[in-house]
Order: C-alpha cells, then structure tokens, then sequence
C-alpha cells in the first residue's frame, strides 16, 4: 500500500471515528447512521413531501431492524413527557421518511440532554398531524398566523421573522 492508499485509509477511520464520538456525545440509539443534520460536516439534503407542503431535516435518520428512525435532538434537560409540539415535529419527520423510503417508521426518538423518549408513529399521529397542517394551511391563507409565544429568542431565530407583524426581536 502506497502513501496514497495510507492518507486513504487514515481519512476513512478518522471519519468513521468522527461519526462513532458524534453518535456517543449525542447519546443516540443504537443503529447504522444514514442521514445527519447535526454536526455541519455533512450537508443532508432535506426530505421533502410537496403533495402535504411539507419539508424537513431531521437531526438524525439511524437505521434498525430494517427501519429508517428519525431522531429529534433537544439541547434543554428533559420534561417529564416530550412537549407536543416536539411530538409533532417527530411526527413530521416520520411521515417525510414514510414518504421517502416508501416504509413507515414503527417510532421515532425525541433525545433531551438527559433522556431519550420513544415516541410511536400510529395512524392517529399521523392524522393529527395531517389535521395540523391543514389549519395552518388554513390560517395562513386567511391571513390569521399569529405568534404563540413571548420568546424574544425563538422571535430571532424564525424564517419568518423578515415578513412577521409580530415580532418580538
């Protein structure tokens, strides 16, 4: 093996060993990676479903036992339950891997900093979500999308804060 096949196969254990302490330091589920949004050393394309409107990048896609799971990392300490709107965004993220992969997840995680909640994806879920879309399809056409929060941060990190009537920041 020349210098060449050695820098070669240098990089490839420096990035597998880049992935592994990713993976531990998020303290993920176990499973092959497929997919991250987490670390910026990857740009992962989004998962997109245009006939729902709906468009995403999950922090992790892990493959097990046969099926894509989506994860959803929270940098805050975990509630006792996930907060629905965390739930709902787990939700989204399996109906785009469903949509994508042509298979549904059995679940999903959402990962706190201290703890990881299992979250099943059910028909009902899935149609609660559905049900959430189509209102805010609905409020957004009515001109009716208002602020739900009093958060100046959460003001300056939205994608609508340029056009927003309502913000705080």
């Amino acid at each position: 093996m020349g210098v060449a096949g050695v820098c070669l196969l240098l990089l490839a254990l420096l990035i597998g060993g880049l992935g592994w302490f990713l993976r531990r330091r998020a303290g993920l589920p176990r499973g092959e990676v497929v997919y991250e949004d987490m670390s910026g050393a990857v740009r992962s394309p989004p998962l997109s479903v245009p006939r729902y409107g709906l468009i995403g990048k999950p922090d992790y896609l892990i493959r097990r036992a046969g099926f894509i799971i989506p994860v959803e990392v929270k940098a805050a300490a975990a509630p006792r339950r996930p907060h629905p709107s965390h739930v709902m965004q787990l939700i989204a993220y399996c109906l785009l891997v469903e949509e994508t992969y042509g298979r549904p997840p059995p679940y999903g995680w959402i990962r706190y900093r201290d703890r990881t909640f299992r979250v099943d994806y059910t028909a009902e879920r899935r149609d609660e979500l559905l049900e959430v879309l189509a209102a805010m399809r609905r409020d957004l056409e009515r001109g009716e999308a208002h602020r739900q929060h009093r958060s100046p941060a959460r003001c300056r990190a939205c994608g609508f804060r340029a056009i927003c009537d309502e913000a705080l920041a």
